[in-house]
């Protein structure tokens, strides 16, 4: 007998329906046609077991018991979720193979894996185990992906990289916590301060940057624009590019912050020959936006609809689960491997037959056209967040559903348009002995930008320059004297803390660590970072004013009672690398956790050190409570 171990009961049911009838429904596991069983976990049905599972002493919260570091790891049931695990051992007894169906990334991979481990299953069973890996739920999707079972052992690097991950998690957040609540209570704070390995430095991008709005203080600078005349009327607009021995009388960012110097180069090009120094001229284009991963499709719902990072989340995985419209949403991919090309001519015939606003956008697609997006080198455990073969028209969807829906939908029939193409030319005069400059984009090709357009960007795209000629003598009628101020950074937003998270290098400190960071690693992975954030505004330490996030009193408290390391994303960067190595088997286990071990034991010396003054006199948002730390998990169908 054949038994699947799915990660949820939605999941189940896809492969249920996939295989031989009649079904037989039993309590906790499904029945089909050949004898073989199907049964589910409830997202995490397992959990890390609490620090007085290692000892009496660590029932108290105790400085000096910390930090605590277990020699060997037990996990424990979920009380909630028992009697589920005594039906898949049970199950697991009876079975001559098991066939992992966790979802397809590293938490789904472990999320199993660790079920299979803590029943003690023998090593023959063990090594005979099979993956099945579904990210679209859609009967045709389910059957193919059975048809092509693979061997469970190759993932096992996932599931070490999620395990380190986990681990790590709780020995940060466990043992700092504790040290900095007991410190709290000294100076008469009640209640929890909570501390994380990817929320606390995200906290601290937040305190940082309400910071440097309060204390920023404007500067004037000041630019130069020459209203340059050809010799047939026309005008345009060059800028004033300062030279080298302009450098005394510049800020660090290159501004002219000595106004006199500006009001003298007005003075000088006005009514002066403007010749000609160079004329470039250059074909560009720009291919289609990549599908969406998960963080790219919570950026663009957060600028277009405001929607926070968790709803459109749990959107997705409505429209995943429940309506089975869209692939597998938890995805960190943006390309598809090259044999969903084919399902392209379905998808698109179903948006076109539609009534949703993107119906004619679909029908003016070109499916002869492949775009980069396809590339099976960039495809890991999944891939792209795209639409199902499913048609939507007699699907009944909420405003959100519809909303995130039509993006995921636009994004995908975007591959499916020319590349946007334009005219880039730019023109180097000399007035009076300075160098100005002056360019323009004229598209040629509108193409996937079509999708995208928004009332006005024609107009502005559309801004060219006069024809003119190397060596040709115009003339400057009036230079234009234009008084700045520096800006501010902006609060953040949903959109832009989530953008920071993805691209967390431009925030870290250390250049070495930012050299070797890619774009693509940030904090925390695409399945808890809408969590995190969540998380910071339900412990009181973020609130939102419109659109804006703020740090609290007590989230600024927090961040200046920590050690520096702590509250800068480059430590928690660097152990993100880590562990997406030990996935790419670049790296392993214990060249991880060792180093980790090491770091603890170096901040408790450091909390127990010092008292936080910084939260004296601050009141808690909640009773203090000293509760079991309940382990994050996977939302479960």
């Amino acid at each position: 007998m054949k038994l699947y171990i799915a990660e949820k009961p939605s999941l189940a049911r896809a492969i249920v329906d996939a295989l031989p009838k009649p079904h037989k429904k039993q309590q906790g596991y499904i029945e089909v046609g050949n004898g073989d069983i199907v049964t589910w976990c409830i997202g995490h049905i397992l959990e890390q077991a609490e620090p007085e599972a290692y000892g009496e002493q660590y029932k108290k919260w105790q400085l000096e018991t910390l930090p605590i570091i277990p020699d060997r790891w037990h996990l424990k049931p979920k009380y909630k979720t028992k009697n589920q695990l005594a039906v898949i051992r049970r199950m697991v007894k009876q079975a001559d193979e098991i066939i992992h169906a966790g979802d397809p990334d590293r938490e789904g991979q472990l999320l199993v894996d660790e079920v299979i481990d803590y029943l003690n299953i023998s090593d023959s069973k063990r090594k005979c185990i099979k993956r099945l890996l579904i990210s679209d739920l859609n009967l045709t999707a389910v059957k193919k992906a059975l048809s092509q079972l693979k061997d469970n052992q190759t993932f096992m690097p996932l599931s070490i990289s999620a395990l380190a991950r986990s681990r790590a998690d709780w020995l940060y957040g466990i043992n700092l916590t504790r040290a900095y609540t007991i410190q709290g209570s000294k100076v008469g704070y009640q209640g929890v301060l909570s501390v994380g390995r990817v929320q606390t430095p995200i906290l601290g991008l937040v305190v940082n940057r309400n910071r440097e709005i309060e204390h920023f203080i404007a500067k004037p600078y000041f630019e130069v624009d020459a209203e340059v005349q050809t010799s047939d009327q026309q005008t345009f607009i060059a800028k004033w590019q300062p030279s080298k021995a302009c450098e005394p009388y510049m800020d660090e960012e290159g501004r002219i912050i000595v106004k006199s110097l500006a009001e003298n180069v007005v003075s000088r090009i006005s009514q002066q020959t403007a010749k000609v120094t160079q004329v470039n001229k250059e074909q560009k284009s720009q291919n289609s936006p990549l599908p969406y991963n998960l963080s790219a499709l919570q950026i663009d719902a957060a600028k277009q609809y405001a929607m926070n990072a968790k709803l459109v989340l749990d959107v997705c995985q409505a429209l995943y689960e429940k309506h089975k419209l869209i692939t597998y949403p938890r995805s960190d991919c943006r390309y598809l491997p090259k044999e969903h090309w084919s399902q392209a001519n379905t998808i698109i015939s179903h948006i076109a037959a539609g009534n949703s606003p993107i119906a004619k956008a679909a029908k003016d697609a070109d499916i002869s056209i492949k775009s980069k997006a396809w590339n099976d080198k960039k495809i890991s455990a999944h891939h792209a967040i795209v639409p199902t073969e499913k048609p939507a028209n007699n699907i009944s969807l909420n405003n959100f559903e519809k909303n995130i829906y039509q993006l995921i939908c636009r994004q995908y029939i975007a591959q499916f348009y020319p590349a946007y193409r334009y005219e880039h030319t730019k023109i180097l005069l000399n007035i009076a002995g300075g160098l100005f400059t002056a360019s323009a984009n004229v598209p040629s090709q509108i193409g996937w930008k079509v999708l995208f357009q928004r009332t006005g960007d024609e107009e502005r795209e559309n801004k060219s320059l006069p024809k003119v000629d190397q060596g040709e003598q115009l003339h400057c009628l009036h230079g234009h004297l234009l008084e700045k101020e520096t800006q501010p950074p902006k609060y953040f937003t949903d959109a832009t803390l989530l953008a920071a998270m993805t691209g967390i290098a431009r925030f870290v400190h250390d250049k070495q660590l930012k050299a070797v960071l890619k774009e693509t690693d940030g904090l925390g992975t695409e399945a808890t970072r809408a969590g995190i954030i969540d998380l910071l505004f339900k412990r009181g330490f973020l609130v939102r004013q419109g659109k804006q996030i703020h740090a609290t009193d007590i989230g600024k408290g927090l961040i200046d009672a920590l050690p520096v390391q702590c509250s800068l994303p480059d430590m928690t960067a660097h152990w993100e690398l880590t562990l997406n190595n030990i996935a790419e088997q670049k790296a392993n286990y214990q060249s991880f956790m060792q180093p980790l071990n090491q770091t603890l034991h170096e901040l408790i010396l450091q909390a127990g050190a010092t008292l936080p003054e910084s939260i004296r006199g601050l009141k808690s948002m909640k009773k203090p409570s000293f509760k079991k730390r309940k382990r994050r998990t996977k939302k479960a169908a």
